[in-house]
């Protein structure tokens, strides 16, 4: 017997010891996978506190007949365009560390050849005596192999991709007579600017229609810098700069700006890739100003966002990253300014060799060339240039009439000015948490406490697993229905939704008041659960009169469109209003926020409210002063962990809203919320791009909050529940 008992005693020993290490490993499983969780994402998001610099790959050398015009990607098999005399230009490419001649583009020396870049694509630009003007890409050349080629013949002979060559004629005395000339294209404009004496002859060429074309001429230019992406030319007259727009009648100019002190042979306007932002040096105030196209009174104009100071130097070249809201500056003291283009911030500033003039971004690389001499130099943590204050301050972009705050990235497009303002995101995942908490609070609340409290036990056993099962819904689900259902029907009854809203409290108050006599009528056995019926059927004939007569007579009497007004004073369909959002999110949430408020409610001890019958306090005085008082912080844990579901939904505010990244705070606007932004643009967003570490960074907020929302809900309910055991 004692044997038995023993061998028993030792065996569930072993299996109690087994179990401890199981149920201890899958714990330490749970705990490693969210370790690994918080690992990834921090680990994503933080290059953003990188410093960019610049690391020197090579610097190449052309020959001394050689003059290097313009720097293609060599490094990945782009070639380099070099002038070898007044009536050729070679193209070469690098290999085995090495520049070699690959073709010739050769015409008669009675031909102007010149080149030009646009977005990173180089040019060759071919113009006859008779001012017939040819414009080819450099890649439509095959570089394939390395023999030289004589390009003498006709340039349609060569490989090329005939939707980008440009052809159109200058007038012929205009081009005779010239004394300088100057080209710049954009995706839509070839334009052309001819100076002979006080004038300057220019021509703009539509690409697409090369018949369609602008002549305009201006008197008296001190200085001429063509801008085609914005359709527009900048001039310079004494000290001020003015604008003429393509679509300007005639010549007229508009001022820009004043007091532009820099000698005539400087060059003071550099213009970013689509023209719709230039930096101006001013080298009597030694700054460099950002100039962005913004909406005014007179129509788009440029008008100046920030300045960065630059003390004892001057500009050469600024140069902007085709992805990245990044800009090189090349000064006169052989220093490169790495710049967030948005914000004005200098986060970088590094020394470089002192040959370069000219310098321009390829992938992440960064070439500055001069007429002999090619240096590279390879960005490292360049997602580093985002800025704090890029994230979260409004700032002017382009286009936009005043500073703002917006969130539209550009991935599909390069040399676009990237907007990662998450202050619109934040707004609205704040905004529809909020509001979904006001409508979830009263009816998860009010159920809690009748069931917990007023209801009789077969009652609440029967309610309190109805409302939880409802938390078993998917969201998606929840989702769909206010997609399909409510959101096409909210012009319409919006106006009866805030109407229930505003009037339930008081029908409920009066359901209360009037059916305890009438249930004194009823059969005993029916009087018990009376409330709840009368309850509900309150409600239901309030919604009925909300949505059937009250809309008319309310706003009949207040002698306005009420659904009219509505659409007006909003920038978002009103089906895909913070209200509507809201209304889903209240129902998602409610049952999480009943079920453990009824719990907190519940357990309040018996004892306590004994003691208050005996005193001859009623049951509403008990409720307000004793139970309510006891269950407060089980009550608040519960509305947090509410809020911190509503912040966290994805499903319901990626379906109902139009997912607009609006920073207003306003009920019938539109919004994005941060779970809905991720699932949007992750998927789509370049793997190690500053797109996609921000969106790890919004990925960090989003779990810090929850974590902390969730975190203080579960110490205030360990308090109550410590308080309740110990009485």
């Amino acid at each position: 017997m004692t044997f038995d008992s023993n061998s028993s005693n030792k065996k569930r020993q072993r299996n109690d010891k087994l179990s401890r290490y199981v149920v201890t490993g899958f714990g330490g499983l749970v705990l490693l996978t969210l370790v690994i969780l918080i690992t990834h994402l921090i680990s994503q998001a933080l290059p953003l506190t990188y410093i960019p610099s610049l690391k020197h790959l090579n610097t190449f050398t052309t020959s001394k007949s050689e003059a290097l015009v313009s720097a293609g990607d060599i490094v990945n098999g782009q070639p380099l365009l070099v002038r070898n005399s007044d009536c050729r230009l070679g193209l070469k490419l690098l290999q085995d560390n090495t520049l070699v001649s690959n073709h010739e583009y050769i015409r008669p020396c009675e031909h102007v050849l010149s080149a030009d870049s646009v977005m990173g694509e180089n040019y060759i630009v071919d113009i006859s005596p008779n001012a017939l003007v040819r414009v080819l890409p450099v890649r439509s050349f095959n570089v394939s192999n390395n023999n030289l080629a004589d390009m003498a013949a006709p340039p349609q002979t060569a490989q090329s991709v005939l939707t980008n060559n440009i052809t159109f004629s200058l007038p012929k005395e205009v081009w005779k007579e010239r004394e300088s000339w100057d080209m710049a294209l954009s995706s839509k404009w070839a334009v052309v600017s001819i100076t002979h004496g006080d004038s300057v002859f220019v021509r703009w060429v539509n690409r697409k229609r090369p018949t369609h074309i602008v002549d305009k001429r201006f008197y008296n230019i001190d200085r001429l810098t063509l801008l085609p992406g914005s359709e527009s030319v900048l001039l310079q007259v004494d000290q001020t700069l003015y604008l003429n727009r393509l679509r300007d009648e005639g010549v007229a100019l508009l001022p820009v700006v004043g007091n532009v002190s820099a000698s005539l042979d400087e060059k003071i306007v550099f213009p970013l890739a689509k023209d719709r932002t230039f930096f101006l040096m001013n080298s009597k105030t030694e700054t460099l100003t950002r100039w962005v196209l913004s909406k005014t009174d007179k129509g788009l104009s440029f008008e100046q966002t920030y300045q960065i100071p630059l003390r004892n130097e001057k500009v050469k070249d600024v140069a902007e990253h085709a992805s990245m809201n990044l800009v090189a500056v090349l000064t006169s003291n052989a220093r490169v300014l790495l710049v967030n283009r948005v914000s004005g911030d200098v986060v970088s500033s590094q020394k470089i060799d002192d040959s370069a003039e000219q310098i321009i971004w390829y992938g992440n690389k960064l070439y500055g060339f001069s007429d002999s001499t090619l240096s590279v130099w390879e960005g490292q943590h360049l997602s580093g240039i985002t800025t704090w204050s890029s994230l979260f301050d409004p700032q002017h972009y382009e286009g936009y009439e005043t500073e703002e705050t917006v969130w539209q990235t550009t991935s599909a497009s390069d040399f676009q000015e990237a907007k990662f303002s998450l202050t619109p995101l934040l707004i609205g995942s704040i905004k529809a948490s909020l509001l979904a908490l006001l409508i979830a609070i009263p009816v998860a609340i009010g159920a809690a406490i009748y069931t917990a409290f007023f209801a009789k036990s077969r009652m609440r056993n029967i309610v309190k697993p109805a409302i939880e099962l409802l938390e078993a819904i998917p969201s998606v689900l929840i989702g769909f229905i206010a997609a399909i259902w409510l959101s096409p029907k909210a012009e319409q009854f919006l106006f009866s939704f805030a109407f229930f809203l505003i009037v339930i409290p008081f029908v409920l108050i009066a359901v209360a008041v009037v059916q305890r006599p009438v249930a004194e009528y009823l059969p005993k056995h029916l009087r018990h659960g009376a409330e709840l019926i009368f309850a509900i059927g309150g409600v239901f004939l309030l919604g009925f009169i909300s949505v059937e007569f009250a809309p008319s007579i309310v706003l009949s009497l207040m002698g306005v469109e009420g659904f009219t007004l509505l659409a007006a004073e909003s920038d978002s369909p009103i089906g895909k209003t913070t209200i509507v959002v809201a209304l889903a999110l209240g129902v998602a949430i409610s049952p999480s926020i009943y079920s453990l408020a009824e719990d907190a409610i519940n357990g309040v001890p018996t004892d306590l409210k004994h003691a208050s019958f005996a005193l001859g306090a009623t049951r509403l005085q008990t409720l307000l002063h004793i139970v309510l008082h006891v269950a407060l912080p089980g009550i608040v844990a519960a509305i947090m962990l509410g809020f911190g579901r509503a912040f966290g939904e994805t499903m319901i505010v990626l379906m109902v809203t139009g997912n607009t990244p609006i920073s207003s705070w306003g009920l019938i606007e539109g919004l994005r919320a941060l779970t809905a932004n991720l699932a949007i643009e992750l998927p789509e967003a370049d793997v190690s791009s500053a797109h996609y570490q921000i969106l790890f960074f919004t990925a960090c907020i989003l779990f810090l909050f929850t974590f902390l929302v969730n975190t203080v809900a579960e110490l205030i309910r360990q308090r109550i529940r410590g308080r309740a055991y110990y009485g």
